[in-house]
């Protein structure tokens, strides 16, 4: 756990009274890393300036067993948490989440309708697009290119989880993104996707945190991999040449949810400032992730639009993670995933 700069020195904080009447830090988590640096910089910051009112940071690599543990203990010390869209609805069908009452959410006419769900909002939109270090090569534009390591040797770099793996997998066997799920959904589509796997394991290198992506291209570890905009952009304005290729991205929504159990006033009223336009184009200039409150997506910079996510150009063949699909087949394809990775 560590406080945000403004309060990294001090000893003694103001708190937040929780539901059951303890008096504890508002605790704000997120996903880490760069992106976690960005929110800090436009979000956490400015808001502990405007209430004048110390919280703490944690940051976690997601799942829901410990928001779980917590809930159901009544030690819940996480108020609100950055999650992603499938594991937002499964935590909220179990009961874990404070319902999001939209009449009384300030910033509710300006939120897109796909950012509005009973237990969260809309925290910005990303992209998991092909990256490679324009320094040592060049010329991809496609997961079938990710595949050619013929004519583009070296490692690959994909995240180890079955979400959006086998989605690229299917896409580097030529399968349309308007299809991607109704042919995931049959066993045939499945045995599909694992067998194209089969052809890039030996050249696969999984990672599990969003920098490791950046790391490894600087360090030529990989020749490509799948990566996170945001990540890619960032890593340039450091002084890298690392280039993307938008060619079939695919595109989620991470959310903020609040825990049932904990700071559930104060809770709201910093989801409240950080959905309003004025943080959210603070942080897609920062971070260039696309936003959720249509009021900001006018005010960002136009030097600023063409990189993001949600620009129609990139959106152009486009995949959008299906959460629905997600939430009825993870745990089945999870554990083909892992032994498939064991192997």
């Amino acid at each position: 756990m560590k406080p945000i700069s403004l309060l990294a020195a001090s000893v003694l904080a103001l708190a937040f009274a929780t539901g059951g009447g303890e008096a504890r830090d508002l605790t704000v988590v997120g996903f880490g890393g760069t992106t976690q640096d960005a929110m800090r910089a436009t979000l956490f910051q400015p808001y502990a300036d405007k209430v004048k009112q110390p919280f703490l940071e944690e940051s976690y690599t997601g799942g829901i067993a410990k928001l779980k543990a917590m809930t159901a203990t009544g030690t819940t010390s996480w108020d609100v948490v950055q999650m992603d869209e499938n594991e937002m609805l499964l935590a909220c069908d179990q009961g874990m989440l404070e319902a999001f009452d939209w009449k009384q959410r300030a910033n509710a006419d300006d939120i897109i309708a796909p950012a509005k769900s009973d237990c969260g909002v809309g925290a910005f939109v990303w992209s998991m697009i092909l990256a490679y270090d324009g320094d040592r090569i060049e010329g991809p534009k496609s997961w079938a290119d990710f595949w050619n390591v013929e004519k583009w040797p070296g490692k690959r770099g994909l995240r180890k989880q079955v979400r959006m793996t086998l989605e690229i997998a299917l896409l580097a066997d030529g399968v349309e993104p308007a299809k991607i799920y109704e042919v995931l959904a049959t066993k045939a589509g499945q045995d599909r996707a694992f067998a194209k796997l089969d052809q890039l394991k030996p050249n696969i290198q999984w990672w599990e945190a969003g920098a490791q992506p950046m790391e490894w291209l600087a360090s030529g570890d990989v020749a490509m991999t799948a990566a996170y905009n945001g990540r890619v952009i960032a890593a340039n304005a450091g002084g890298r040449h690392f280039k993307m290729s938008w060619t079939n991205q695919l595109y989620a929504m991470d959310f903020w949810a609040v825990p049932k159990g904990g700071n559930t006033k104060a809770a709201f009223g910093l989801v409240d400032y950080m959905t309003g336009p004025g943080p959210q184009r603070a942080f897609a200039e920062k971070m260039v992730y696309g936003v959720t409150n249509a009021k900001a997506t006018a005010a960002i910079a136009p030097e600023i639009r063409p990189q993001l996510p949600t620009t129609p150009e990139n959106m152009a063949g486009g995949l959008a993670l299906d959460t629905p699909f997600w939430v009825d087949h993870e745990e089945e394809l999870l554990q083909r995933f892992n032994r498939w990775v064991a192997q």
